[in-house]
């Protein structure tokens, strides 16, 4: 029986729980960054260990400004996740991905401000590669497991984060179309790129929930609407999910578990002991 989590969920919008996970247990952890969005519930599914965080909190009480971030992908890392899938919700910026269907994406364009973007700084300097945003190997077996479990998949496509709360306008949603993006969320950045520092592979199951407010024959995007869907999708996601957990090889051979090897550029007599300390669980292996 594996002592590590083979995956770490992450839900978003809709997504609380996981359903058929045997033996739960639940863990309340405190990161150098403060505490999780909620203890994460760690538990059997389908004979192999995985790992479970809402992400918006229990009762979905966290905007998606509010989250903590770095306290969620430190703590996951901790409990030795080293796969990580997002569930969250989305806008299609497409014709051709509606409502219902799930995106897979393989780029993302972040256009969030004022949310914490790295786990370095404070005297220790990293400049990890993010070309690839998501790992393909981990996107691929998602999109696989997706279509196992009955839903329509597209493979690919520009995901683009705003800050949120709110909405979009039609002149922002427009924008974005002209700009080339396929979707749009309140929360893959700066979740992607903190689980690529902590060296983690990361792939995104985005429920498009709505055609956000540019498509001019459909509503505007309501909350109604996205929990709406939502809710009809929970049962897709739960069976892709346990597809995936089954379809994991044990040992990863892409680049996501080496970020770091080229990354650090403070020389190792120049950072703080705090802040070594402080980071140790991820580059301490560095700086040996």
């Amino acid at each position: 029986m594996e002592e590590t989590p083979v995956l770490g969920v992450i839900g978003g919008s809709g997504l609380y729980g996981m359903e058929g996970l045997r033996d739960p247990e639940e863990h309340r952890l405190e990161t150098p960054f403060g505490p999780p969005s909620t203890p994460i519930v760690t538990g059997m599914l389908g004979g192999r260990k995985v790992a479970f965080l809402a992400r918006h909190g229990l009762g979905h009480v966290l905007t998606p400004s509010e989250v903590n971030y770095r306290a969620n992908i430190y703590a996951l890392k901790s409990l030795g996740v080293r796969r990580v899938v997002s569930v969250s919700a989305c806008g299609s910026l497409r014709e051709d991905y509606a409502p219902g269907e799930i995106v897979v994406p393989d780029q993302i364009f972040d256009h969030t401000h004022g949310r914490a973007r790295s786990f370095f700084g404070n005297g220790l300097v990293g400049h990890v590669s993010v070309a690839d945003p998501f790992c393909s190997d981990l996107a691929r077996w998602l999109a696989a497991s997706v279509e196992a479990a009955g839903g329509k998949v597209h493979r690919g496509g520009t995901t683009i984060t705003i800050e949120g709360p709110r909405f979009s306008t039609r002149a922002e949603s427009n924008t974005y179309r002209a700009w080339g993006m396929s979707i749009i969320g309140m929360t893959t950045a700066p979740e992607a790129f903190l689980a690529r520092e902590a060296e983690m592979c990361y792939a995104v199951m985005a429920h498009v929930t709505d055609y956000d407010v540019w498509h001019v024959s459909e509503a505007p995007v309501s909350v109604e609407m996205v929990v709406r869907v939502l809710e009809e999708n929970t049962r897709l996601a739960q069976a892709a999910i346990a597809h995936l957990v089954g379809q994991l090889p044990e040992e990863r051979t892409c680049v996501c578990g080496s970020a770091l090897a080229s990354a650090l550029i403070t020389r190792h007599e120049s950072i703080p002991a705090e802040t070594r300390n402080r980071l140790g669980l991820l580059v301490e292996r560095y700086l040996r």
